[in-house]
């Protein structure tokens, strides 16, 4: 069983189709207008992600009983810190993972360091359309019994660490950068 596709909330379909579409480079699957009987409409898209796993977003329109305004970070809005809900995706090697942000640096979307998460290494950054917080990560190693007992696995973190994982150390640094085969 694996997942088919996860969907969120979004004010503005046409800046999500192009955050989407055209900085991160997923194909429309599906975009669909849904005429509710009630009143109003709901925007629909899905966005290819790889593996067979789709990312959709839904925006009402005008229907009855559904806010005009809510929060589509989903954190903002719950009060907890950015970083607690979130997807990741999946490169399947670390050099992967590596050209996939050079990848979104090129294609201007501002993205955080890569961080040692261990078992996993992983880079964060925002939706800048729906504030959603996204990851891309592999998987370094098998997860082990102890990675399985939060007595053995524990580690200092920092309230810091959830709030700024999405944004580089140094924001004006982070120019057009070449993958390291093109620069030798």
């Amino acid at each position: 069983m694996t997942i088919d596709h996860l969907s969120f909330g979004t004010h503005d379909i046409a800046a999500t189709r192009t955050f989407y579409a055209e900085k991160l480079g997923f194909p429309v699957l599906i975009h669909e207008r849904m005429l509710i009987e009630e009143g109003g409409t709901v925007e629909h898209i899905f966005f290819e992600c790889g593996g067979g796993c789709a990312l959709a977003f839904m925006q009402w329109q005008n229907v009855p009983g559904v806010p005009a305004n809510y929060d589509c970070s989903i954190n903002r809005g719950l009060g907890v810190p950015s970083g607690t809900f979130h997807f990741a995706l999946r490169c399947t090697t670390p050099a992967a993972l590596e050209q996939r942000r050079l990848e979104l640096i090129n294609a201007g979307v501002l993205v955080g360091e890569l961080l040692d998460l261990d078992p996993y290494r992983s880079f964060f950054f925002d939706d800048p359309v729906n504030g959603l917080r996204l990851e891309y990560t592999t998987r370094l190693r098998l997860p082990v019994a102890m990675d399985c007992d939060p007595d053995q696995r524990q580690f200092p973190a920092s309230l810091g660490l959830f709030e700024n994982a999405a944004r580089p150390l140094n924001p004006t640094r982070q120019e057009l950068v070449q993958p390291p085969a093109a620069r030798e």
